[in-house]
């Protein structure tokens, strides 16, 4: 089954569009996530309707964030893409009337979804301004190592 990466790439452009004032066009964001623009101007108008980023046609046009960081979580990134499946692992269902499945299947539906809830529970916990901060750090870190490394 093939992973979706689609919630790790939102997040990716949108701290891209943190760090730097001004629109991106469809076609730079694109570049960023490895895929076509049409897709992210799929993605981002469910941004824009949801308000986290807004879009101004044009020369010079493009897409900007329109939210303040601290108030949105990966949760609720993660909501207006749609909600996508979190586990790749599915019961088994050929044969409903299989005592066993039903047995194993019990289980694990109540393992998906202490797992999903836990899951979704940490990303509701994390705000984009958070993930902004520890791309600061990190850029701070690397910026004292570069200069470190020439200053003995």
């Amino acid at each position: 089954m093939k992973r979706d990466s689609r919630l790790s790439g939102v997040l990716h452009v949108l701290l891209h569009m943190a760090q730097q004032p001004g629109p991106f066009t469809s076609e730079t964001l694109a570049k960023a996530m490895d895929t076509n623009p049409v897709v992210i101007r799929r993605i981002m108008a469910g941004l824009r309707d949801l308000g986290y980023v807004r879009s101004e046609k044009g020369h010079g046009g493009g897409w900007t964030l329109a939210c303040d960081l601290s108030r949105v979580t990966l949760r609720d990134v993660y909501k207006a893409l749609g909600s996508p499946a979190l586990l790749a692992m599915a019961n088994r269902t050929e044969a409903p009337g299989c005592l066993v499945e039903q047995a194993v299947n019990a289980a694990l539906d109540q393992a998906f979804y202490d797992a999903e809830a836990l899951l979704l529970a940490r990303l509701g916990e994390v705000t984009l301004a958070m993930l902004s901060d520890d791309l600061r750090r990190r850029l701070g870190a690397r910026k004292h190592r570069a200069i470190s490394a020439h200053h003995p």
